[in-house]
């Protein structure tokens, strides 16, 4: 794909298609008064597998992205806060599996579902146009800036919280003490070009390790070297793109000196590229970056190894995953957050 400037377009099998503005039609036919369901076959609700705050939290980051939110998105990201403030307990931590019964299948805990509560929780904070949404965060996040986790994704999701927050509160400090631990909890770039990330594997949302490093990288004190995120993230950009079209690092993970597995690609995959993308584009004031954000919005377009669209335009749903044969076409909350957030960079260019 030939990137280009200024302009809101993606190439997809060779021609120029405008990217779509998110839709969020899916991700309310997903959401009760309640949450939002885990699950979908097709395009219908899987009520049997309830709610999980991962999933909650990830939508408050969408809805509070809304420049100009409509009634409903406001009423949702109240529903999701509503939320993640009841699941989370007086120490900080949060529990993440909820039946449809409403009741709690687990104790509350530091996993990956803490530092996506956090970064929901954050992003409402800094971007919400509705001040009780802002408030009542703010005292959540609070609560649970104070913990830590030991797994380095699980901070990386929550210093991307605590960046958002620190946007809109520049003095707060434990938002400043997070991220400058998230950053440390990634490691630094390593000096072999051919593999300068900090772990032997890549996993999953590998960009968002990355993109912690560059955000901290603005901190007055105790932030890592800015280039050390942006090798990470110029490495993981390179290895990722075959035949000038992106192709993530599928959901086994890929480790240092192992065949690399081309399938099963998720879109959780492609999000926090584009993310990344767009952080440092936004930090570096470096245009060049916009090129990974048009091609995580092309690859939902279809500009993919299949050369197939991963998303429904009837819907508005994305589709749960890239196989060897073609996308899996159930539609959950995961995959729809995806799209809807990778689509919400595209209007850098408008």
């Amino acid at each position: 794909m030939t990137a280009t400037t200024g302009r809101p377009w993606t190439s997809t099998s060779g021609r120029w298609v405008k990217a779509p503005a998110p839709s969020f039609a899916h991700l309310a036919r997903l959401s009760d008064d309640t949450g939002l369901f885990e699950h979908a076959r097709h395009a219908i609700v899987r009520r049997e597998h309830g709610y999980c705050t991962d999933d909650v939290a990830r939508g408050l980051v969408v809805v509070s992205r809304e420049p100009e939110p409509s009634e409903e998105l406001l009423r949702l990201a109240e529903r999701y806060l509503a939320f993640l403030t009841h699941a989370q307990d007086t120490g900080g931590a949060f529990r993440n599996r909820l039946g449809h019964d409403r009741r709690w299948a687990d104790e509350p805990g530091l996993g990956d579902w803490w530092g996506r509560a956090l970064w929901g929780l954050g992003t409402a904070i800094a971007r919400s146009p509705a001040p009780w949404v802002r408030e009542e965060a703010l005292v959540a996040f609070s609560r649970g800036a104070s913990r830590r986790a030991k797994a380095p994704h699980t901070m990386a999701f929550a210093g991307l919280g605590a960046a958002e927050v620190l946007r809109r509160h520049p003095g707060h400090v434990a938002a400043a003490s997070l991220l400058a631990d998230a950053a440390a909890a990634v490691g630094r770039a390593g000096s072999d070009p051919r593999w300068p990330w900090p772990r032997q594997e890549l996993t999953y949302a590998n960009a968002a390790l990355a993109e912690v490093v560059i955000a901290a990288s603005q901190l007055r004190e105790g932030g890592p070297p800015l280039d050390d995120g942006l090798r990470m993230l110029s490495w993981l950009r390179d290895v990722q793109l075959r035949d000038g079209r992106l192709s993530v690092v599928p959901a086994r993970g890929w480790r240092h000196g192992a065949v690399r597995l081309h399938h099963d690609q998720q879109p959780i995959e492609v999000a926090a590229f584009a993310d990344a993308c767009a952080t440092a584009a936004t930090v570096t004031g470096d245009p060049a970056w916009d090129a990974g954000v048009r091609q995580a919005v092309g690859w939902f377009l279809g500009d993919n190894d299949l050369g197939t669209p991963m998303w429904d335009p009837a819907t508005g749903g994305g589709y749960d995953g890239l196989t060897a044969h073609g996308p899996n076409l159930n539609q959950g909350a995961e995959s729809t957050l995806a799209l809807i957030s990778t689509l919400q960079h595209a209007r850098r260019w408008s």
